[in-house]
């Protein structure tokens, strides 16, 4: 009898002889994987709005990543991960959360700046020096926007006690958790407010604009729901 563990290599080896990964590619896996994160049923149209490609492009690159059994297409276009699509989603969205830790704890590069050098550089990284950037940095770790590698869905984070930010009440106080990080302006503009990973903000009041009123580090502050939508907090 075939060992499963045997089974498993002798079957990544043989995708690896008969596939090319292509950073396309590789893009295209990672992306179906953040958006099961963020909760989302991933089809086509999701895919052109998540990597700003058009609806052609995407068919494309779906039927060449249906062929190498990347990816399985199910009803109504539902798109979801084979073991061997998780594999190299995995793998580059661990290098992508090392690269951002790497940036932070020993370059200092401010952690709302780090995702988009992450994407640029994931592609480049050798297993060598990720082996490196896990011996000097450790592994489990939350990336600087706070979130965990791998797929964390909404439900995953509620698992552990966590909402979104708008879903407190006014006059609690609660510890921001992590944040959306794919949303450059977002970030830039919680940072302006004190809201960051780590941070502890007060809820005073939810507003008929549809806007949340913060207590953060001493001063009042003005967020919009949606922006909220997108901190998980825990209570403190």
């Amino acid at each position: 009898m075939v060992s499963p563990v045997l089974d498993s290599r002798t079957a990544r080896y043989n995708l690896s002889k008969r596939v090319k990964i292509t950073i396309s590619k590789e893009n295209y896996l990672k992306a179906i994987a953040e958006a099961e994160s963020e909760g989302e049923t991933v089809k086509a149209a999701t895919l052109s709005r998540w990597l700003n490609v058009t609806a052609p492009a995407v068919t494309m690159a779906i039927k060449r990543l249906k062929r190498d059994a990347l990816i399985h297409v199910g009803e109504e276009g539902h798109l979801t991960l084979t073991p061997a699509g998780h594999e190299i989603a995995n793998r580059i969205l661990n290098r992508h959360h090392l690269i951002e830790r790497m940036l932070t704890e020993i370059f200092g590069m401010e952690w709302y700046k780090v995702h988009e050098e992450a994407e640029q550089l994931e592609h480049a990284v050798s297993a060598d020096f990720e082996h490196k950037l896990v011996e000097k940095l450790g592994s489990g770790e939350a990336c600087p926007h706070g979130n965990r590698v791998g797929l964390d869905t909404p439900a995953d984070r509620r698992r552990r006690g966590l909402k979104t930010l708008d879903e407190s009440a006014a006059s609690e106080a609660v510890a921001v958790s992590s944040v959306y990080e794919r949303d450059r302006r977002l970030l830039e503009y919680l940072e302006g407010l004190g809201v960051r990973p780590g941070s502890r903000v007060s809820v005073e009041s939810h507003n008929a604009d549809d806007t949340l009123t913060l207590r953060v580090d001493g001063r009042s502050v003005q967020l919009g729901r949606s922006a909220a939508q997108k901190v998980w907090v825990a209570g403190v």
